[in-house]
């Protein structure tokens, strides 16, 4: 009998589960040589190179022996992996192993534990069910069995991870930009304008145009106009009417002053979006956002709650835009995005922006403001959650639906059951 019939790592990983919580009858354990064995402490995991745990307290026979434990699937695996001639193998004190498939055979003379006999069937069934399962979960069908104090802790966490990768990502920029904060807010602040689908050009635009050279010209909102969208190729086309050709003068000025190269037209992607969500309409929100405050780093961090960083973010556009969508192409009366739009750029950049500030900082006042925020705001409306909420999980707030998001992409789709909290649960109840 194998442990699963998954890949080996994942087995692996299950079994380490199995030994580190002891999820195993523990009564009436014996080395292979018949000697009593008593588990005092597993030892505590170790996820880099080495025994699989340290400082193990095991007591066999009379004598307690405290150190690292390997474990494997089969006996064979320790010479197959060859700790034979690794030193760093020579103070193992237990070889736990599922099957011992080497009758006869020790490993180095040290004791070997052979857990299978040990192990609950139910378990192992349990875990394949998982791993077999297509649903929108793994564990659908029992979700709801799991207590909400879990729930509720294991969301905390699962929040503040997902706010960690957020700020990783802009972590890069604050090094290229040797910490100038402004500059990466601007930067973040042009990428999330720009998604979806336009994100990383919304990015290279604002890589073209640094800050600073913007920041000179916040008052001047047609100016700014005349850099963004010169600096996006809008302008390059024959101009269809007065406000566009007002605006290729002011760049053709711009550029030549400031020796600026603009991006090629075609990289902006419009095809399947509502007109509101334009490109277009896009840049002439950065713009406006720009001459509103010019220093919105500094505007954010002093804000004392989600309403504050909203308000900020809403802007009049110039009278041109609300007849327009594109260039040249007048229509009735044009929408801005809405509320939800503003949400998701406080949601997936501001916040974890204002996070970073605060861990680079060494000041937990702004990382527990973001945390705060998140909860201030409404949850997300996606099919992720459309699917969470068929399974009768709810989220009352963006807090709780950036960790119902982190838990599917980096938890369920990829099987990770044993790294869940829910998932955890699920596999040790009434288990040993």
């Amino acid at each position: 009998m194998t442990i699963v019939n998954v890949d080996p790592l994942l087995a692996e990983e299950l079994f380490q589960h199995i030994w580190q919580f002891r999820l195993f009858s523990q009564s009436g354990l014996t080395t292979l040589e018949g000697e009593p064995l008593h588990i005092e402490y597993p030892g505590q995991h170790n996820r880099h190179a080495g025994p699989d745990f340290t400082a193990g307290r095991i007591r066999i026979g009379e004598t307690l022996w405290v150190g690292n434990v390997e474990l494997h699937l089969k006996t064979s695996d320790w010479f197959r992996h060859g700790h034979q001639y690794n030193l760093q193998y020579r103070n193992v004190i237990l070889h736990v192993v599922f099957e011992h498939d080497m009758p006869g055979e020790t490993t180095n003379g040290i004791p070997i534990l052979e857990l299978q006999p040990a192990v609950p069937k139910l378990l192992l069934q349990r875990y394949e069910s998982l791993r077999q399962s297509a649903a929108f979960v793994p564990c659908a069908a029992q979700i709801t069995d799991v207590p909400s104090l879990i729930w509720t802790c294991w969301k905390d966490r699962l929040l503040v991870e997902r706010l960690d990768q957020k700020a990783d990502l802009l972590k890069a920029w604050l090094l290229q930009t040797q910490y100038d904060w402004e500059e990466v807010c601007f930067r973040a602040m042009a990428r999330a304008t720009g998604m979806p689908v336009n994100a990383e050009v919304f990015l290279q635009l604002a890589q073209s145009l640094p800050y600073k050279l913007l920041l000179r010209h916040q008052h001047d909102l047609f100016r700014l106009e005349a850099l963004l969208f010169g600096q996006a190729g809008m302008l390059d086309d024959i101009a269809t009417d007065l406000y566009m050709k007002s605006l290729q003068r002011e760049y053709t000025y711009l550029r030549h002053k400031y020796r600026l190269t603009p991006l090629a037209a075609q990289h902006w992607k419009w095809l399947r979006m509502r007109p509101a969500s334009f490109p277009s309409m896009k840049i002439a929100f950065l713009a406006a956002l720009l001459h509103k405050i010019p220093h919105l780093f500094s505007r954010m961090l002093g804000a004392s709650n989600a309403a504050m960083l909203e308000k900020m973010l809403e802007v009049r556009l110039p009278d041109y835009w609300l007849t327009h969508y594109r260039f040249g192409k007048p229509v009735v009366r044009t929408q801005m995005p809405g509320t939800r739009a503003i949400h998701n750029i406080l949601i997936n950049t501001v916040l974890p922006l204002l996070y970073l500030y605060g861990r680079e900082k060494g000041d937990s006042r702004y990382q527990e403001k973001a945390i705060a925020f998140m909860r201030q705001l409404p949850a997300e409306e996606n099919h992720v959650m459309t699917g969470w909420n068929a399974l009768n999980i709810k989220a009352d707030s963006a807090g709780e639906s950036q960790a119902l998001l982190q838990l599917k992409q980096y938890y369920c789709d990829e099987k990770h059951c044993l790294k869940c909290a829910v998932g955890a649960r699920l596999l040790r109840s009434d288990i040993a």
